[in-house]
This record gives C-alpha cells, sequence and structure tokens, in this order.
C-alpha cells in the first residue's frame, strides 16, 4: 500500500515537473534531463516510469486533457440554451489552454505524427457528446431563435476561434506588438470576444 503510494506520488511528481517544462521550451526543446531536475529525481527513475519524451508528452497531454473533457461534457449536455453554452463553454475552453498552452500544438503535431492518437484519447471517460448539442441546435433554428446553422459548423466556428490564437502566438504578439502580459489580457478580453462573436452571428 505504501509502495503504491509512493509510485503514485513520484508519477504525479514528474508529470507536474514536465508540464512545467513542456511549457517553457515546448515538446522539441525540452530535455529528460531537465524535467528530472525539476522533479527533483535522476534521470534513471524518470526513464523507469517513461522510456522515451514522448511517451512523457503524450502522458502529461492525456492528464491534463482528463480534467478539460468532463467539464466541457457537462457544459455541452446541460439543459441551458445554445447561447449560454457557448458562452460558458468559451469561457472554460480559453481559460484551461492558458493553463496549458502547449497543448493546441501538441494536438495537432501527434495528429500528423499519429492519427490514432486521437482515437486512443476517445476511449477515455467524459469524452465530450455532441449529440445532445447538435439536436438542440437544430430545435432552436427550427424555432427560429437561431440563423440556418449546423451544430457541427457551429462546433467547429467555437474550437477554432478558441484555440488559433493560442497556436499562433508568437505571429498575433509579432503583429499586435504585445509582450507576454500584454497577450494574457488579450486572452482574457478573447473569452467575452469569442462568444458575443459567434452569438451575433447566429441569432435571428
Amino acid at each position: 500500500m505504501a509502495k503504491t503510494k509512493i509510485n503514485q506520488d513520484t508519477e504525479g511528481q514528474i508529470l507536474n515537473a514536465a508540464e512545467k517544462v513542456f511549457q517553457k521550451k515546448g515538446m522539441d526543446g525540452a530535455r529528460m534531463q531537465e524535467i528530472a531536475d525539476e522533479a527533483d529525481i535522476n534521470k534513471a527513475m524518470l526513464h523507469y516510469y517513461y522510456r522515451s519524451k514522448q511517451l512523457l508528452f503524450e502522458a502529461v497531454f492525456a492528464n491534463a486533457f482528463s480534467l478539460l473533457a468532463p467539464q466541457l461534457n457537462k457544459i455541452i449536455n446541460d439543459d441551458s440554451s445554445v447561447e449560454e453554452k457557448i458562452k460558458n463553454f468559451t469561457n472554460n475552453h480559453i481559460s484551461f489552454i492558458a493553463k496549458h498552452p502547449y497543448l493546441p500544438n501538441f494536438i495537432i503535431q501527434e495528429l500528423n505524427r499519429n492519427p490514432k492518437f486521437f482515437e486512443q484519447i476517445q476511449k477515455n471517460a467524459g469524452f465530450p457528446s455532441l449529440e445532445k448539442f447538435k439536436t438542440q441546435v437544430a430545435a432552436e433554428v427550427e424555432k427560429g431563435i437561431l440563423k440556418p446553422i449546423a451544430g457541427e459548423q457551429l462546433f467547429i466556428n467555437i474550437i477554432s476561434l478558441n484555440i488559433f490564437p493560442f497556436v499562433a502566438t508568437p505571429l498575433i504578439k509579432g503583429f499586435l506588438k504585445l509582450d507576454d502580459k500584454g497577450f494574457k489580457k488579450l486572452m482574457e478580453q478573447r473569452k467575452t470576444e469569442v462568444s458575443e462573436f459567434i452569438i451575433n452571428s447566429i441569432k435571428k
């Protein structure tokens, strides 16, 4: 029992350390020795838990996604209106990415390298289901609350507007002449800007 607890504590320590290093250096720039130092363990122990940096990165992503997915699934499938869902989803999604800014680029990189990776993620408990959301969008279109739009297209619009600034952070910082503090402030404002933009574009 004690050994299991030690193993769990050490693994959690490694994942927290790896996330910090990945956030600072990215997947390519991070080194296993840096992660071991951050976790206050030796490199041999790090390799005992994770044989490669890729496996460690996937574990960090899976851990982060396991926290995000249930939140988003709950929002999408609650009994609120489509308008409220857009507001809540955008707020939660952008807040989460701001805390884990390496995730969007990792997802794109990993899907290009290993298309089956997402199939593994989909098997996780709490993975968001869009069926209720699509049905609700169709119903509100039918009632004349929303302009004609498919639930799938609406979801893609929301995801795209939320994620793109984090994928293109250096580009946006350069164009807008922003430092880290200015970018964070812009992303905080974006929680409202994105939801209002989408809602105004689909409401009758």
